[in-house]
């Protein structure tokens, strides 16, 4: 999927496949409760949560996440960000399809300035691409674009999810892409502990790392009061 050499066909079919897997495994709940918290926090003082989503892929979680803060009413805008166009034009052509109201952005976490206005800041199933440096240097950039704080999920690497990935992604998809990505990805992928010291080399201290399921964390960080924006 990193790729940059990847036909954009067998690209949007893999972008397919990957949303099939989360809708299967529900990945945006996992993000859900730090997002519905921040976002009643700031509708009780009359304001607007803004949620901007990192390498967004063709952002069916965020999207997702969406649907329910309509059903919930709670006021929340969201900009997804990624370096690839056509993973951006895949989230254009869904949020236009369902309704839902959406800011997109290019922009490579890496090595782009992320865009400003931020409160909480999320990711999903991303850092399990990146070694260990880049990955403290994603979070920290997270953290640096967030006003209140940031969610990120991913998959744990163990055996179990390792069989989950092989089985899932056969099951649930006919790209070849995402039968390769989805084992590589649980082999590429931080345990638990080891994504609370990356959150740690970050400066994220007060960092929290729970298990979800299937096979994966949710680590989340708001900033202390004396620090917050």
């Amino acid at each position: 999927m990193d790729d940059p050499g990847l036909a954009v066909d067998e690209h949007r079919e893999a972008l397919r496949g990957l949303q099939r897997l989360n809708a299967w495994s529900r990945s945006s709940r996992l993000l859900w409760p730090d997002i519905a918290a921040a976002a009643l926090e700031r509708a009780a003082r009359g304001m607007r949560l803004r949620v901007m989503d990192v390498a967004t892929g063709s952002g069916d979680g965020p999207m997702a996440m969406a649907r329910r803060a309509r059903v919930q009413r709670l006021p929340i805008d969201w900009v997804l960000c990624d370096r690839s166009g056509v993973a951006l034009d895949a989230a254009r052509r869904a949020a236009a399809t369902a309704g839902i109201s959406i800011s997109l952005e290019q922009v490579d976490l890496l090595n782009d300035q992320l865009p400003s206005g931020a409160d909480i800041v999320t990711c999903s199933l991303f850092l399990h691409h990146l070694d260990d440096d880049d990955a403290v240097s994603a979070l920290r950039r997270m953290a640096e674009a967030a006003a209140v704080g940031i969610a990120a999920a991913d998959l744990d690497r163990s055996r179990g999810g390792l069989v989950l990935a092989w089985a899932a992604s056969r099951v649930l998809s006919r790209s070849a892409v995402v039968h390769t990505d989805a084992v590589l990805s649980v082999r590429g992928a931080f345990t638990q502990p080891e994504a609370r010291t990356l959150a740690l080399r970050a400066g994220l201290h007060g960092v929290s790392v729970r298990a979800a399921w299937p096979q994966r964390w949710v680590l989340s960080w708001r900033r202390t009061p004396e620090v917050a924006r």
